[in-house]
């Protein structure tokens, strides 16, 4: 079964050795620019996106709008993406022990930020790479998930993710 990565983990491109890439500091956060009249009544918040190469060559790097979906809540419902005041990787060449970090602004019902779901499709040297998710909440601790919400549909995202942090060995033991 697919595992969603957790908010704050590294994720390896296969195709683009040494290349990698994390989503991380999922937290409430105003934009830089002030609020868009769009999300009136919604909560704000931001992640990062981080892409490292530990590889050998240097890497053309993209991460623009529309290579983000961001989701929330248990039904996955859409977060309105603030496009105006997100910073994007745009072009720009990741050379070894190197990284560049996009920020993406983002909106929902504070009701729905127990579960945010990131997706991020990358583009490397004008070659797409394969979409990878990242699973976290607004509030919890950098790689942690909040329980699955009652009701929650067996085999569900938010299931698969809380029973496989469950079945995680704390840090620091193994």
């Amino acid at each position: 079964m697919y595992e969603p990565n957790v908010v704050g983990d590294w994720q390896e491109y296969d195709e683009h050795a040494g290349l990698r890439v994390r989503v991380h500091r999922l937290e409430a956060a105003e934009p830089p620019r002030g609020r868009d009249d769009a999300a009136v009544g919604l909560t704000y918040f931001s992640v990062r996106v981080t892409v490292e190469n530990r590889g050998a060559r240097n890497f053309c790097v993209h991460l623009e709008d529309g290579q983000f979906d961001v989701r929330v809540g248990s039904d996955g419902e859409g977060a309105f993406i603030d496009w105006r005041n997100s910073q994007f990787i745009e072009g720009f060449d990741v050379y070894p022990l190197r990284r560049a970090t996009a920020v993406l602004y983002a909106a929902a019902p504070e009701a729905s930020l127990g579960l945010v779901d990131v997706q991020v499709q990358l583009r490397v040297d004008d070659e797409w790479a394969d979409r990878r998710l990242w699973v976290g909440c607004i509030g919890g601790a950098e790689g942690s998930v909040t329980p699955a919400p009652a009701g929650a549909v067996p085999g569900g995202l938010a299931h698969q993710a809380s029973a496989f942090l469950r079945d995680q060995p704390e840090p620091g033991t193994a």
